[in-house]
């Protein structure tokens, strides 16, 4: 028996279909070693060596995996070929007892039969250099994290983190938020002439053209040159009157190039742009159609091929068979193969672009067998693979210069027409058809209507998950394993919300954090460094240097660096303390306004003997309840008036905490009892009027934990189903999980699915 061991189930069922009964297909369930969580897990004075520990969740599986890789003739590691992949099947090897010099490794870029019977028929051994560039990497990124971040919880506020990548990417989120506070429009002006062709001989109806002042005394002019409306009006006093005479016309043949296959880049930010989905969605959907579905009569089949790469590569294997596609659907004018070469410095994380693994699987054929979610992505990747081997656009381009005669003012239209569609027959980007009549050089056209438009510039623009991705690629910082993790973590970790358009806004406490790194940490916040690791990672990936010297280079300096602002940096210069008119309603106490993980707050300023906190309203500082909350707390408390303490006897009041109105014994401080009272949803467990998807006999009710309101079961603990999010009463779509209502909107309750609305 042969044993094959992969990273995920999904991969697993996908293999097995492929080979015959010598062959089990087990797998790990991701990196069966890592890092402690509890501790540093490095040897800092012993070259850095890492202690990998098999976490708790894993040592079930690794007993199994050893005792079936004893009785195999052979064990075979296939997981991915990047450097994570690499790094997985050494963990496996050393977890397992295997020797990483003779363990067979084989490594493919899509699941597919003959892709998979390819490998195992050119097996090779673990690539160390590749092993070690990952460890570098997880290395350098623990010693980073573990240092720096409690440096933040004891400086700043606890419950922070720092990253060598997540703290650049924050960084370039905040100094765009200061470009946009910073911002003051410029008003600018346009002169716009809409001009009509005067009626031709044969009957035909005149013609209009929308015209835009282009030029004053020969001169192109600038955006911003007409500045102020005094300056426009003057222009269309000199044009009272004027003659509009065709001065100069252009035709020529314009060609649009076909779009090169996705990158991990490319995908996750045209999938944000074309179809709104995180870069974190992206790469989870992309997992599955990697992985596999049901086809039926032919298995479990891998839709695209891998899908963290920066190459631009196509086996010349699928180049044909698009051609032959192309030429088989649409024919053969459609058809021009071509190979792109990869400007990415450094591209090795894998050899092939993202694809599909089959061109015949048109994404229409597929619909029936995919989610929505899955549908679209793949319908994606399909058509930009197979516009990448399609024929150019052809467009016919026209531009009319129009004189104002006996004047220094010249107009122009420019429009253009499609000649051939070409690769926009599948891939269908934005191109706008402007048909221009046919005029003739010195022919008159009569002057419809001539107006002036007020227009200010406007700000730069947040940062979308596309954005983001692009200029971190730009800068080379990061990897395409990377992107989509490194915009999870500042999220997750309140550094950043999404506004009204699903745009990177960085919080109160992210301005905090980032103007600290910046000033005291400056080499982990700054471009040209980070993208300096990024190389020296690469460098290790091919053996022209050793991971320990790389490491110790950049922590000796860095951990002096540390241990010296331990003492020079004050929490009360970074974390201001303001004062406010308002006194603690539970001591008396003045109360002051803090910052905190999520924002600022009212405290008590006699912390620690009195721990009141409130939310802040209104501006200035000011904590105010609405009109509407005051009237419901006054209705509360005409309800709950004359409740005796269960405790001490005295009458119980109305108080409205973090989480909403609750009942406290009116003797407090002697007495400290509290209760919940059922119209709090947010902690009395009032029900979501939402039946319990699981034991279909419970109801969702509202729960209050240390971590925040949660939604579960009140058959608990016969029932433990539980969510994070407000059930909304609708299904997904995609995998009919219960919908929830997240951060950034209505979301699916399934963490596997990625559906959100």
């Amino acid at each position: 028996m042969n044993l094959v061991i992969v990273e995920s189930p999904t991969k697993a069922k996908t293999i097995s279909k492929f080979l015959g009964k010598d062959y089990q297909i087990e797998s790990s369930f991701g990196h069966m070693r890592d890092l402690p969580k509890s501790t540093m897990g490095i040897d800092i004075e012993n070259g850095f060596e890492p202690k990998y520990v098999i976490p708790t969740a894993s040592k079930k599986n690794v007993t199994k995996l050893k005792k079936l890789a004893e009785m195999a003739d052979k064990v075979i590691l296939a997981s991915d070929e990047d450097r994570e992949g690499e790094a997985i099947a050494w963990h496996l090897a050393e977890a397992l007892k295997l020797d990483p010099k003779k363990a067979d490794r084989i490594v493919f870029h899509e699941i597919t039969k003959n892709a998979i019977l390819e490998a195992l028929k050119n097996p090779r051994h673990i690539d160390m250099q590749l092993v070690n560039a990952q460890q570098a990497r997880r290395v350098l990124d623990r010693l980073v994290g573990y240092e720096l971040s409690p440096f933040l919880w004891k400086k700043v506020v606890k419950g922070l983190s720092a990253g060598r990548v997540q703290s650049v990417a924050l960084r370039m989120i905040v100094e765009r938020e200061r470009e946009i506070q910073a911002f003051k429009p410029d008003e600018y002006l346009t002169i716009e002439a809409l001009l009509e062709t005067t009626k031709q001989q044969d009957g035909q109806t005149a013609k209009q053209i929308l015209t835009k002042l282009n030029k004053i005394d020969g001169k192109t002019i600038e955006k911003l040159e007409i500045k102020d409306k005094e300056a426009a009006e003057k222009i269309l006093s000199d044009l009272n009157g004027a003659k509009y005479l065709v001065a100069n016309l252009e035709k020529k043949e314009v060609k649009r190039n076909a779009p090169a296959p996705f990158t991990t880049s490319t995908l996750q930010q045209t999938a944000n742009r074309w179809l709104g989905m995180s870069a974190k969605q992206t790469m989870m959907i992309a997992q599955q159609l990697y992985e596999g579905v049901d086809i039926k009569g032919e298995g479990h089949f891998g839709l695209i091929t891998y899908m963290r790469t920066d190459s631009l590569n196509l086996s010349e294997s699928f180049i044909t068979s698009a051609a032959d596609y192309l030429k088989k659907t649409l024919g053969e004018k459609y058809s021009n193969s071509k190979k792109f070469k990869t400007k990415s410095k450094g591209a090795q994380e894998a050899h092939e672009a993202i694809r599909p693994t089959d061109p015949n699987r048109d994404p229409e054929s597929m619909k029936a067998l995919l989610s929505p979610s899955q549908y679209r992505l793949y319908k994606l990747i399909w058509q930009r693979a197979i516009a990448s081997q399609m024929s150019e656009a052809i467009f016919d381009a026209t531009t009319i210069d129009i004189d104002a005669v006996k004047s220094p003012y010249q107009f122009r239209a420019t429009g253009q027409t499609m000649k051939f569609d070409g690769f926009l027959k599948i891939y269908p980007e934005k191109s706008t058809e402007i048909d221009l009549p046919t005029v003739k050089e010195k022919e008159e056209l009569n002057l419809e209507k001539l107006e002036h438009t007020q227009h200010f510039t406007k700000p730069p623009a947040r940062y979308s998950d596309a954005g983001l991705v692009k200029i971190l690629e730009r800068y080379g910082i990061g990897r395409p394993s990377t992107y989509a993790p490194t915009i999870a973590t500042i999220e997750k970790r309140n550094y950043v919300e999404r506004d009204e358009n699903k745009k990177l806004k960085p919080t109160d406490i992210a301005f905090k954090v980032n103007d600290l790194l910046v000033e005291h940490f400056p080499k982990i916040v700054d471009y040209e460094f980070t993208a300096k690791m990024e190389n020296e990672f690469d460098d290790i990936a091919e053996g022209k240097t050793q991971w320990q010297p790389v490491i110790k280079n950049f922590y000796t300096p860095f951990h002096a660096n540390l241990e010296k602002k331990y003492g020079e940096v004050n929490k009360k210069d970074i974390m201001p303390e303001e004062k406010t008119n308002e006194v603690c309603d539970k001591c008396g106490s003045p109360m002051i306004i803090k910052t905190g993980r999520y924002g600022k707050f009212l405290a008590c300023s006699n912390f620690p003997e009195c721990k009141n906190i409130k939310s802040l309203n209104g501006a200035g500082g000011k904590f105010e309840l609405s009109e509407e909350k005051k009237k419901e707390l006054e209705d509360l408390q005409a309800k709950y008036k004359g409740t005796a303490c269960d405790k001490c006897g005295a009458d119980m009041v109305i108080k409205n905490g973090k989480f909403g109105p609750f009942l406290a014994c009116s003797a407090y401080p002697k007495c400290r009892n509290l209760k919940n009272i059922k119209e709090n949803t947010s902690a009395g467990g009032t029900s979501t009027g939402v039946k319990c998807p699981v034991c279909k006999e419970g109801d969702i009710v509202a729960k209050r934990s240390k971590r925040g309101i949660f939604y579960a079961c009140n058959r608990y603990p016969d029932c433990k189903t539980s969510f994070w999010g407000k059930p909304t009463g609708e299904k997904c779509p995609d995998c009919e999980s219960l919908l929830v209502e997240g951060k950034t909107g209505v979301q699916c309750s399934n963490k596997e699915c990625g559906y959100a609305k």
